[in-house]
């Protein structure tokens, strides 16, 4: 028994351990090896506190102040997500800080602080009208009222900004503006040489800051207002829509992802054609002919705030605010129009390190869980979680399980564009309870799947009792002694290792964040510690999610079993894992090529063109992140079904998992 328990408990301290090193030395590399410190604050507002990163250079000091940026990131995303920009512009000298925006992070103000309206525009506005049906009413429920006002910003005419009803734009800043009052009152600041930089939701958060401070100056009479904005995946608009006379935005330059699945959203054309490029809205943005309008050229002045330009990059939406070469034109931008010079190349980046090592940190934390699973199941109280497989006898004929496979992706694939968008904007679900945007569109559509499992499951279990069989336990439902019902006494017990084994990755991960202001994720967010208030919405998303995963792999690891289920050693397990891999993601997986083949062909998003561009956006671009993260679910559902022989620990563990991940940190109402 002591052998039993000496090796998987050694596994366990070793990727632990292994886990720490790597934040280490990503702590390292973010401080610039103890040129930068990192620190965390708070900024209280009317409508709760907003929080934030800050890195403050060594040389930036009350005698010798530096120049400073204010970073904003997109939606679902958070201060962390800005991470690259925070480390390059940091190690140039620069006071940079990272903005939690309302709704994300640990910031307490809600996303509806922002504010929204009845009406809703169908191209870029200034350029809309009643007449032409592109100036129109919105009505249902208010997330969809403020997702679709989402590129409406409060700086602009009355007609957008305020409604009959009372409703209006109220801070399409999302916290920026105060923010900025905030990083220009530093003492080791600079206010005259400040700088915003936003991606996608917060390009607009960064318009709605310039605008706010145009013109604006300090206690000394000095001019405070922003002398550059870079914008990645911004959208924009023609001066008609707001007051241009008062109005102004120094040295802008906007990097365009060529790939971005938000086209049908910035541009109203499914790809960065000449047609887009030679628009009016661009010749008005340069401030050239339609004809001179070009990529990667500066138009303009820095001295007088002209300055123009649109970069155009060669990657997608979400992968924007870490591609090199964009940051390397954001630098130089920012160095010009700052004037903070060139201390370091600007091709000199570290950021995609510290990115790799915290994620290598997150994987080996995830996979230590299963040597302390081990362990557990090596104790009296957890021994009985481990039960033997069912018998061969339930294995599917390979025909019957390659049509199985084949309805199974189908229904996934076919319903994950419709019920995610679905359940995202429109679904009633109460908006004081469910509060997390992209949570209720998955929400939605497992909710869907539920039931369509759930009658599968029922005719499965009325067919085997039928024949005088006991189904719960070829189901994973029980163990072999008590395979005649479902055992709730074994679904406990498996329910409290899963939270055992994800309580030792909370530990690390709230560990981290106290030492180094770290989570686990990698561009996108994924494992952040809890705010009481997220806490609360991970308690109201995890029952739907533990019922859609039980039912889940209930269905793909125990009721679909293969020969290999019961092969023993890596051969057996990864002959098990394609298969389980397949089911749980080979649907989403057919949506991806859709959405990226048309994409890559020049043409557009696959979603957009095929099923309207309602369905296109933020549930296709987080495919991305959703696909890998699923194939990490199932490399350890496949693993703990194979050593347990029922559903319910890995199924409690991924579900928690996934609602981690949805209400950490991600948009919340």
């Amino acid at each position: 028994m002591k052998t039993a328990i000496k090796r998987p408990l050694a596994m366990f301290l070793a990727l632990v351990l292994a886990a720490f090193g790597c934040m280490c030395i990503a702590h390292g590399i973010q401080t610039d090896h103890g040129n930068v410190k990192v620190s965390a604050g708070v900024i209280e507002t009317d409508v709760g506190d907003l929080t934030y990163k800050l890195y403050t250079p060594k040389s930036a000091t009350a005698e010798h102040p530096a120049p400073g940026v204010l970073l904003l990131h997109g939606y679902q995303n958070d201060s962390e997500t800005c991470a690259a920009y925070s480390i390059e512009l940091a190690r140039r000298g620069v006071v940079v800080m990272s903005l939690d925006e309302y709704g994300h992070g640990d910031s307490e103000a809600g996303l509806l602080n922002r504010g929204y309206v009845n009406q809703r525009v169908k191209v870029n506005f200034g350029e809309d009208s009643v007449e032409d049906g592109t100036f129109v009413e919105a009505g249902s429920t208010k997330r969809y009222r403020l997702l679709m006002n989402f590129s409406n910003l409060s700086f602009f005419d009355e007609r957008y900004t305020k409604d009959g009803a009372g409703n209006a734009i109220t801070d399409s800043s999302c916290g920026g503006i105060a923010a900025y009052a905030a990083l220009a009152a530093m003492e080791n600041v600079d206010a005259t040489r400040l700088g915003l930089s936003g991606h996608s939701m917060g390009t607009w958060s960064s318009w709605s800051v310039a605008a706010a401070y145009a013109g604006a100056t300090d206690e000394t009479g000095a001019d405070i207002a922003p002398k550059a904005t870079v914008l990645q995946c911004g959208e924009l608009f023609r001066e008609s829509a707001y007051d241009a006379e008062n109005i102004y935005f120094n040295n802008v330059l906007l990097l365009q992802s060529k790939y971005d699945e938000f086209s049908y959203f910035r541009d109203y054309k499914p790809f960065l054609t000449d047609e887009v490029l030679h628009s009016d809205l661009r010749a008005e943005f340069l401030g050239c002919s339609n004809a001179d309008a070009a990529w990667d050229t500066t138009f303009g002045s820095f001295a007088d705030g002209s300055a123009r330009r649109m970069e155009l990059l060669e990657t997608n939406h979400r992968l924007a605010t870490h591609d090199a070469p964009g940051l390397a034109v954001a630098l130089s931008w920012f160095g010009e129009a700052l004037g903070f010079g060139y201390p370091l190349s600007k091709h000199d980046l570290v950021f995609m390190n510290k990115e790799l090592l915290v994620f290598a940190a997150m994987l080996l934390a995830v996979f230590a869980m299963l040597p302390l699973m081990e362990v557990l199941l090596q104790t009296p109280f957890f021994r009985a979680v481990s039960q033997p497989l069912p018998g061969k006898e339930g294995i599917l004929p390979k025909k019957k399980w390659a049509k199985n496979a084949a309805i199974t992706m189908f229904l996934a694939g076919a319903t994950y564009p419709f019920m995610t968008q679905l359940g995202h904007a429109l679904f009633p679900f109460p908006e004081g309870i469910f509060r997390m945007t992209i949570g209720n569109g998955f929400l939605c559509w497992y909710m869907l799947l539920i039931l369509i499992m759930v009658v599968t499951t029922w005719l499965s279990v009325k067919k085997a009792k039928k024949a005088g069989e006991a189904p719960w336990h070829s189901l994973g439902l029980s163990g072999a002694e008590k395979s005649g019902k479902i055992d709730w006494a074994l679904c406990g017990k498996g329910a409290l290792l899963a939270l055992v084994m994800l309580g030792s990755m909370y530990l690390q991960v709230a560990l981290y964040k106290k030492l180094f202001l770290l989570d686990f994720r990698f561009i996108w967010p994924f494992f952040k510690p809890f705010s009481l208030q997220r806490f609360g919405q991970f308690l109201v998303y995890l029952p739907g999610f533990a019922l859609f995963f039980l039912l889940n792999n209930s269905k793909i690891f125990a009721g679909m079993r293969t020969e290999a289920t019961y092969k023993p050693g890596a051969k057996g397990f990864l002959g098990n894992w394609w298969r389980s891999a397949l089911l749980m993601i080979g649907g989403v997986m057919v949506i991806v090529l859709i959405e990226y083949i048309p994409f890559f062909a020049g043409i557009g998003p696959g979603a957009d063109l095929l099923f309207g561009s309602t369905f296109g956006g933020p549930f296709m671009s987080i495919l991305i992140v959703f696909v890998p993260q699923v194939v990490v679910f199932s490399l350890l559902c496949t693993y703990i079904y194979r050593r347990t022989g029922n559903v319910y620990t890995g199924a409690f563990t991924v579900a928690s998992m996934a609602a981690w991940i949805i209400t950490g940190g991600s948009a919340m109402l």
